[in-house]
This record gives structure tokens, C-alpha cells and sequence, in this order.
């Protein structure tokens, strides 16, 4: 799969993806039609010293994750309660690809905002939820480029006490991400 380090590089988010926080049962998680592009990251030699090693930056303004909400997550087979909304906010998504290898590292930090509404009204709307962790590859990229990425986060308090206690935090979360990350077919730079 040796590719030319200069394209541009498309992640998709696909169904079938997963989220827990520390004893709860897993979110199912339909996480279609999010995504961004990435770019090779600029004056960044791959930390391995692997040539095949693409180093690759995502602008988090550009990239699109779905909410968690009703219509993409379910608990225990139920979706999640109507007006009850996480909103995940991209700060940084980079980190590299081995397409010859099939592994991907990509560093990732986001806020977790969670909203509770009913008539237009927000009725809650603690601190965000600060997130950062490593995705790897827990399979290789398929020919397609299909993968399964895997992190673990320390998640610290919000600051809003009832939400702290009612997910215990500081907590573990783990993240299963089904996605496609491939070079764009004319995406030379």
C-alpha cells in the first residue's frame, strides 16, 4: 500500500462504534458521515525514522464528529432519552499512518459537552468533559482503509458535582472507533 506522503488523507467515521465510561455498559455509538482531512504535518520527521511513516495533521474546525443523541446511540438497546445530547468539540487529531505496516496513532483531544433540553430549553449544561488520549490501530488498515482505532482516557472532573459523582470521576473511558482513513485519490498537495 506504499503511498506518496503528499497527498491529503480522508477519514471517515463508520457505524458500529463504542464509548464506556469507567462501570457503565458500553454506548453503541453510529458515528456515519463524520470525518475530516488531513494534511502531512510540516517539519515533522517520523518519530520511528520509518520513511513509510506519514505524519498527518487534522484541522479541528474541519473535522465533523455526529453527537451522541438518540438517533446514533443506544444503551442497553434503548437510545439514549429525547433532548439528552453530548456534542463533541475536536481540539487536536494528529499523529501518523504506516500504510505499508496498516498502523495508525493519532493523538486526539476533544470536549465532551453535554445538554440536556426539553422545549428549546436547556435544563442542563454542566462544564465539558476534557478528553485526550492516543486512537491506535487495533487492526490493521484493510486495503480500503478500513480500521478499528482504540483509546483509553483518564477522564478528570468537570466541576459540576453531581455529574463527577454520577460518572465517578476521575474515570477510565474507552473509546472503540470503526473509521476509514485513506490518501484522497487527487489529493496531491
Amino acid at each position: 500500500m506504499n503511498q506518496d506522503p503528499t497527498r491529503r488523507w480522508r477519514l471517515e467515521t463508520l457505524e458500529g462504534c463504542q464509548l464506556a465510561i469507567g462501570a457503565y455498559p458500553l454506548f453503541r455509538y453510529d458515528a456515519r458521515g463524520g470525518g475530516g482531512t488531513a494534511v502531512a504535518a510540516t517539519g515533522k520527521a517520523p518519530p520511528t525514522g520509518d520513511t513509510g511513516v506519514v505524519p498527518l495533521a487534522f484541522a479541528p474546525e474541519q473535522l465533523r464528529i455526529p453527537a451522541l443523541s438518540g438517533r446514533t446511540t443506544t444503551v442497553l438497546g434503548l437510545p439514549l432519552p429525547p433532548g439528552l445530547s453530548i456534542t463533541v468539540v475536536p481540539m487536536r487529531l494528529e499523529g501518523e499512518v504506516d500504510p505499508d505496516g496498516g498502523s495508525v496513532a493519532l493523538a486526539f483531544e476533544a470536549a465532551f459537552r453535554f445538554r440536556l433540553r426539553l422545549g428549546g430549553v436547556t435544563l442542563l449544561a454542566p462544564p465539558d468533559l476534557q478528553i485526550r488520549t492516543c486512537l491506535r490501530s487495533g487492526s490493521p488498515l484493510s486495503p480500503t482503509g478500513a480500521t478499528t482505532l482504540l483509546g483509553v482516557a483518564t477522564v478528570p472532573p468537570c466541576g459540576a458535582p453531581w455529574l463527577d459523582r454520577f460518572l465517578g470521576l476521575p474515570n477510565q473511558a474507552l473509546a472503540v472507533l470503526q473509521c476509514r482513513l485513506s490518501p484522497e485519490p487527487n489529493g496531491i498537495l
